[in-house]
């Protein structure tokens, strides 16, 4: 069932996404085109996947309006993702397999092809046709502005930048990827069960649940960054340590940074308890997460 789940999903925000992002003319093709290249790039959608089965276990909306908010958080990721393998960042050339962003169409296009990214993806959540009272509009977009921001994604961004050749404690790697990779999915977890309407006590448990299974993809990346080859992973594998970027693995070692990661996976099942068959799916990804290839 989990199987279908995933492939489901992964189509519906892929046709999504396709729909959201086809508006080009004359004078934008070439932006348009390199927005669709990076946002329209595969993946897993797991932050889809997450919104999906989020919703699904606090009483699913209509389902166009749902496809929107994960259209909307993946405009986000692209965008981080665009920016991150810039040469002032990362310096990545390769993403998901393929030629990073502004490899394929130059370092000033891709910069502005995750601007409009991110700006596409609040146009999206605010979009007149979606079958969502206004207050919860405003909601979403608060969610995914603190999520993207100076005090999420963002900030973890510069958090990492700094942290190169510097060693972190647990406690200040785990901060850093709270924001840098955590905050996103939070807000991924959370927007799902905000357009159902979730109480404040379903809402407190998915946001420990998003937490765990956010810090738990952290640690699994870092595993595999080690573990997996190049053509697996999609992007250079050592990337990190060519780097000297602090990870779980340099500081925990390779088969305790599994173990974290599989407490992690364990605290978020916990942190279900209360939910019913309806978080299945929530239950699976979280084991998904941590026992990935790639």
């Amino acid at each position: 069932m989990f199987q279908k789940f995933l492939k489901t999903s992964q189509t519906r925000v892929e046709l999504a996404l396709d729909q959201w992002l086809q508006a080009a003319t004359d004078d934008n093709a070439k932006l348009t085109e390199a927005m669709r290249y990076s946002a329209m790039n595969g993946g897993k959608r797991v932050r889809s996947l997450l919104a999906f089965a989020s919703a699904e276990a606090c009483g699913e909306p209509a389902r166009d309006s749902l496809d929107a908010i994960a259209c909307a958080i993946e405009c986000i990721h692209a965008y981080s993702l665009i920016h991150d393998d810039l040469p002032a960042m990362d310096d990545d050339d390769l993403r998901r397999g393929k030629a990073s962003c502004h490899i394929a169409y130059g370092e000033a296009n891709a910069i502005l092809a995750g601007d409009a990214l991110q700006a596409e993806a609040f146009r999206i959540l605010t979009a007149p046709e979606l079958a969502l009272a206004s207050e919860i509009k405003v909601q979403l977009v608060q969610e995914l502005a603190l999520a993207s921001g100076s005090q999420g994604m963002v900030l973890g961004q510069a958090v990492d930048l700094n942290a190169v050749s510097q060693t972190l404690s647990q406690s200040q790697l785990e901060t850093m990827h709270r924001l840098k990779t955590g905050a996103l999915i939070r807000a991924a977890v959370r927007m799902g069960a905000v357009a159902t309407g979730a109480n404040d006590t379903e809402l407190a448990q998915l946001t420990q649940y998003a937490q765990c299974v956010g810090l738990a993809f952290q640690v699994k990346d870092d595993v595999l960054d080690v573990t997996a080859d190049t053509s697996t992973l999609g992007k250079p594998q050592g990337a990190d340590a060519d780097m000297n970027k602090p990870t779980f693995v340099s500081l925990l070692g390779l088969k305790e940074a599994e173990r974290y990661a599989q407490s992690l996976h364990r605290q978020a099942l916990d942190v279900l308890a209360g939910f019913d068959y309806r978080a299945d799916n929530l239950r699976h990804i979280s084991g998904y997460i941590v026992n990935r290839a790639h």
